[in-house]
């Protein structure tokens, strides 16, 4: 049976303003809309090919102590290759990356996640 594709739908761009508004909060619209779950056609093992433009992120709102307190880890395999990163600090540097962190937390965990990522754009 052949399947219908919607392309109406494929090269959209949406455009989000983040001023005043709650990390978490906007991290989740925007994961659902690069998913494209908001859409009829959406189809979870296909990638919907919409980007998000995301607007004012320097004036992001992050709610409690989240900005002193909450940290970032990565490691490198090696022994003592613990990096920790207090988000304050990844804030002041780029506040791009505490909402791409976000965001990337918030896809699911294959090979669309990789892409739908790619398409998360900054102005």
């Amino acid at each position: 049976m052949a399947e219908k594709t919607d392309k109406k739908d494929e090269g959209k761009v949406y455009t989000i303003d983040v001023a005043g508004k709650v990390l978490g909060r906007v991290a989740t619209q925007i994961a659902t809309i690069l998913r494209g779950k908001h859409l009829p056609s959406f189809r979870n093992y296909k990638d919907s090919g919409i980007t998000v433009v995301v607007k004012n992120v320097d004036k992001i709102k992050v709610t409690g102590k989240k900005m002193e307190q909450k940290k970032y880890y990565s490691y490198s395999g090696y022994i003592g290759g613990l990096k920790e990163r207090v988000m304050k600090d990844i804030f002041e540097k780029d506040p791009k990356q505490i909402l791409i962190k976000a965001v990337y937390g918030m896809l699911p965990k294959n090979k669309l996640r990789r892409q739908q990522i790619k398409r998360l754009k900054f102005e």
